[in-house]
């Protein structure tokens, strides 16, 4: 998606070329002219600040940048998040549209993309099945986020294991693929756990290629956020999560300022009160919220760190912290009330985002389906 970023963060390429980090501010000129740009994300309800700094305010960069030449899609993964099965179909509908909010929320500019639900999109589970005939289980079974979320460790899978696995989150790395490939996309913004998903589209789009002898699908760059992974406030060796039972281990982007000072207040930390670094195996705790103040201010971890020195106790670093916090997230917490509360503007942007990805869908599924004989 973006070339050479010349800064002190520098574009970190692995793979060869096909992953970039990116710097904490985009530039014009990081964003290739004819550039078309995937992400979605699932329908789990409201953001926390771990999907805003790792992947969707990087969406609301790319709006303020794009120009006519570029393609922008971002769209709710309502078909990926069902391979957890959501028998509550009313929360379901709730979380569905409280994800078209929040993005919106965070500064996705319909105007400049197309924000839709992935299963409003038919053609890319049409794909799924395409390119299911060319994915291999070898490669899918070396996935890691199937096992995660079915409970098993790596390197501990048996049969029996296996068998009690549900093949949509087996086999959803390949709609992932077939979610990306449909657009063409050039460039996909994520975070750093996608990235071996990543790896399998652009492998499925060389097997296609190669197959029929056409350069049909350009290989998608990942774009990786500078942000490092978004801890938990209460358990920092795990990721910040929604479904955490213990919700003051989370920020939500439309916690109340009061509430925001609450969880910060009683965020885990350690015993040294006298001085703050970046330490994320000593110090996990307070590297979690130096890393999230990085994400905010959009500066270099060295360079908070100058920043927090004056600090001699947690009262007055994890007040540094709230007030950081609460002003960068008034806007979307403002503007979610707003939108959760025009269902009828809502249903325009879903439709018209629906509209406008269909017609690029469409035409690359009848290309798609020429090319291999149909």
């Amino acid at each position: 998606m973006f070339r050479g970023i010349k800064s002190a963060t520098a574009v970190v390429k692995r793979f060869g070329s096909s992953v970039q980090k990116v710097d904490y501010k985009l530039h014009t000129e990081d964003i290739p002219k004819n550039a078309s740009i995937f992400s979605m994300i699932q329908p789990t309800g409201e953001f926390h600040l771990g999907n805003y700094l790792g992947a969707t305010r990087v969406w609301k960069d790319l709006c303020t940048l794009k120009s006519s030449s570029q393609r922008l899609t971002f769209g709710v993964a309502d078909l990926h998040a069902i391979t957890i099965p959501k028998p509550n179909t009313t929360k379901f509908r709730k979380y569905r549209i409280e994800a078209i909010a929040s993005i919106l929320s965070v500064g996705v500019d319909p105007s400049k993309a197309s924000v839709m639900y992935q299963s409003s999109i038919p053609q890319q589970t049409q794909l799924h099945w395409l390119l299911s005939t060319l994915a291999s289980m070898g490669y899918l079974n070396r996935m890691t986020q199937w096992k995660s979320k079915s409970n098993i460790k790596d390197g501990s899978v048996d049969s029996d294991a296996i068998g009690k696995v549900r093949l949509g989150l087996f086999a959803y790395p390949v709609l992932q693929a077939a979610d990306i490939l449909t657009y063409k996309a050039t460039h996909v913004p994520v975070g750093d756990d996608q990235t071996q998903h990543l790896e399998l589209t652009r492998h499925l789009a060389e097997q296609f290629n190669h197959l029929y002898k056409k350069r049909v699908f350009p290989l998608p760059k990942t774009i990786l956020a500078p942000t490092k992974k978004i801890l938990s406030l209460s358990s920092p060796e795990k990721k910040m999560s929604k479904s955490d039972p213990n919700q003051d281990a989370l920020i939500y982007l439309n916690d109340e300022p009061e509430i925001i000072a609450k969880k910060i207040k009683k965020a885990v930390t350690d015993s040294i009160s006298d001085h703050f670094e970046y330490d994320p195996v000593n110090r996990p705790g307070v590297s979690n919220l130096i890393n999230i103040i990085s994400g905010i201010q959009r500066k270099s971890i060295g360079e908070v760190e100058k920043d927090i020195a004056r600090f001699r106790n947690y009262s007055d670093f994890k007040g540094y912290v709230t007030e950081n916090v609460v002003e960068e997230l008034s806007g979307p917490r403002n503007m979610f009330k707003r939108f959760i509360n025009e269902p009828e503007y809502l249903d325009s942007v879903i439709k018209k985002g629906s509209e406008e990805a269909s017609e690029v869908a469409e035409k690359n599924i009848k290309e798609i389906m020429n090319i291999m004989g149909f």
